[in-house]
């Protein structure tokens, strides 16, 4: 009887798996980490295409005729482009008049904010005195406060004392230090070294001189980020000028839209017209300060 014996399986195969799996194992990260970057710059790419297209739409029908809106399917890009919509917004309401006290509410608002902030904000970081953190905080706590609560004790106040229907009730306020303008300049302020100010000190300049000198100029990001959100503040206002001013020849561009649209609630070219018109300076700006308002946004949140 002859025995046959089983074939032997050969170790090569063996030995060499453990290098396929350690020659293998890399290929597997780098996959990963491009299907990573793959799925986020699809998220990214969505959520751009979602907050994107109200505002092209916005602009393609800014530029339609009347007959154009209505026309399916939809046609991005009209033909011909009627450009006679913007001039048309000035001839169908004030908006030069709205533009006008748009921008005087805006540059005062934002000067007030800046320069009240920044002297409160300097006040918490540089000086010591008693009861600071808990006046700090006391502060801060307002921003907890709803608007609504505090509207009809405001026109209580600024009626008895005879400012409705003037740029006071809405002003007045900028120069008393918004809560969160003041957290951002002090949070960056503490972060400025204290030997500055010593030097300084010894050198025989004041309080007033070192921060206009020292303090100021080292902090324009901070700066440029609280005067940024004060102009998108002060532009884009609604609430203050509906409740306190009465007058149309007063109306900011936010007020005077509003109406403009309840005018022409069938004209949808001059509506975006007039809208896009008032967006423009917005977008404009944060175009051109957007590396101050990303570095602002960075170094105002280092130290707490």
């Amino acid at each position: 009887m002859t025995i046959t014996e089983k074939p032997r399986s050969s170790p090569a195969p063996l030995a060499e798996e453990p290098r396929r799996k350690q020659h293998a194992a890399p290929m597997s990260r780098t996959s990963r980490r491009r299907m990573i970057m793959v799925i986020t710059y699809a998220v990214l790419a969505v959520g751009c295409v979602m907050y994107m297209v109200p505002f092209f739409w916005m602009l393609s029908t800014s530029l339609k005729t009347p007959d154009q809106v209505y026309e399916y399917p939809i046609k991005w890009f009209p033909n011909p482009i009627d450009w006679a919509n913007f001039a048309d917004i000035f001839t169908e309401a004030p908006f030069l008049t709205y533009t006008w006290n748009t921008i005087v509410l805006t540059v005062v608002g934002v000067a007030g904010s800046v320069i009240s902030s920044a002297c409160a904000a300097y006040g918490f970081a540089r000086f010591r005195f008693r009861f600071r953190e808990p006046l700090f905080f006391l502060m801060l706590s307002t921003m907890m406060v709803p608007i609504w609560v505090t509207v009809v004790p405001s026109y209580i106040i600024f009626s008895n004392i005879g400012w409705i229907d003037t740029y006071l009730p809405i002003l007045v306020p900028a120069f008393f230090a918004a809560p969160f303008n003041t957290f951002l300049l002090r949070q960056f302020f503490l972060n400025i070294p204290l030997e500055l100010d010593e030097a300084a000190r010894i050198d025989g300049a004041g309080s007033v001189r070192i921060f206009l000198t020292i303090i100021l100029p080292l902090s324009k990001p901070a700066l440029m980020i609280v005067g940024l959100f004060a102009f998108l503040q002060y532009w884009n206002d609604y609430l203050g000028p509906l409740i306190f001013l009465q007058s149309q020849d007063k109306f900011p561009l936010s007020l005077g839209i509003s109406n403009f649209v309840g005018a022409q609630s069938q004209n949808f070219p001059l509506m975006m017209a007039a809208t896009l018109f008032s967006m423009l300076p917005c977008i404009a700006l944060f175009a051109v300060a957007q590396k101050w308002f990303i570095q602002g946004v960075v170094v105002t949140g280092v130290k707490g």
